[in-house]
């Protein structure tokens, strides 16, 4: 058998905590040896809870003896430089979504990944993992749904009354890439990463107008034309990302092809019951991502150990990152400016 991988995970807020759990407990071929955070208690939470090495900064934890690995759940505004800090150590990177705010970032990890083609490098789009969406990419790659010419995808958070995602609004870029981002990726891959054309935007500030401050906004949709691919004709993706369902958290695709279609992750409940009353019908909604999402998120750990074991890198999963990126930001443009941004 193959020696563990020694790793190490710096961020430990809600999911780098989940993150920490799964890497320590649940994924075989890993050895999860210490983590890195600025907050005390978060520290005391992994020594206690599970028995490991802490320090307080990534720096610090990149000199922790015997380390090859490090996964990072840290704000976004720092990934890139922190992903530039691991592969200069010599260490392979697992880095959350997205890479970076803007472009420029982006581009510099790419350029110091490929002077360390030793290290592997990979982002956190943990939705190619999930079942539902993998069997989607499957039947459009097999030529069931004949050509994809219209993709629609769903990001809800349910409402917050705490409102606690206004704190780091400043820092997340705009809904697009703290909220979209995961289904710019999921559609670039169903079309084999055709390029877009042009990309239209808008939103509203309703529920939540704190988010005024920073110029955000609770509600926001997105049209992104892209070219055809091996022949075919272009193909139109929109998206809809919300912090404000009243259902609770859903993340929805529908995909139209000339010989099909094909609807997932639509209704889905916490738990499989509907209760039924006075000629009324209720089920109880999923809370978070968590509950969509948790077993994609073993699936993604198992993969990155496969990669680390195989010796096979490459720079894919960095490049797919930069181009989600730059939809993202040009969806964010285009709401800034009102008009549509051509790419």
């Amino acid at each position: 058998m193959e020696h563990p991988i020694s790793i190490g995970i710096v961020g430990l807020g809600r999911l780098g905590k989940r993150h920490a759990e799964n890497l320590a407990k649940r994924v075989p071929g890993l050895s999860l040896v210490a983590a890195g955070s600025p907050i005390d208690t978060e520290r005391a939470w992994a020594e206690e809870s599970l028995g490991i090495a802490t320090y307080p900064d990534l720096g610090a934890l990149l000199a922790h003896p015997g380390l090859e690995a490090v996964w990072l759940v840290t704000p976004t505004s720092l990934h890139a430089e922190q992903s530039i800090q691991v592969l200069e150590a010599g260490k392979h990177l697992f880095c959350e979504k997205p890479l970076s705010l803007d472009i420029e970032p982006c581009d510099r990890v790419i350029a110091v990944a490929r002077k360390h083609p030793a290290q592997a490098a990979m982002i956190g789009f943990m939705r190619r993992f999930d079942p539902a969406y993998a069997e989607v990419k499957r039947a459009i790659s097999s030529g069931e749904l004949g050509h994809v010419f219209r993709i629609h995808a769903e990001s809800l958070d349910p409402v917050d009354p705490n409102a606690f995602f206004i704190k780091f609004a400043p820092t997340s870029g705009g809904i697009f890439l703290d909220c979209c981002i995961h289904d710019i990726d999921l559609v670039r891959w169903m079309l084999d990463g055709a390029r877009p054309i042009k990309v239209s935007a808008s939103g509203t500030r309703v529920m939540y107008p704190g988010l005024g401050s920073c110029g955000d906004v609770d509600t926001a949709a997105a049209s992104v034309e892209f070219e055809g691919v091996s022949g075919e004709g272009p193909a139109l993706a929109t998206f809809h990302v919300s912090r404000t369902s009243q259902r609770g958290y859903e993340a929805t695709m529908s995909v139209t092809g000339t010989e099909g279609a094909l609807t997932c992750g639509r209704d889905l409940c916490d738990l499989p019951i509907v209760r039924e009353r006075s000629g009324g019908t209720a089920a109880i909604g999923q809370a978070d991502f968590f509950s969509r999402f948790g077993g994609a998120f073993l699936l993604e750990a198992n993969a990155f150990v496969a990669t680390l074991h195989s010796g096979s890198f490459g720079l894919g999963s960095l490049e797919d990152a930069r181009e989600a990126t730059r939809i993202a930001v040009a969806m964010r443009e285009s709401l800034e400016r009102g008009e549509s941004v051509c790419l």
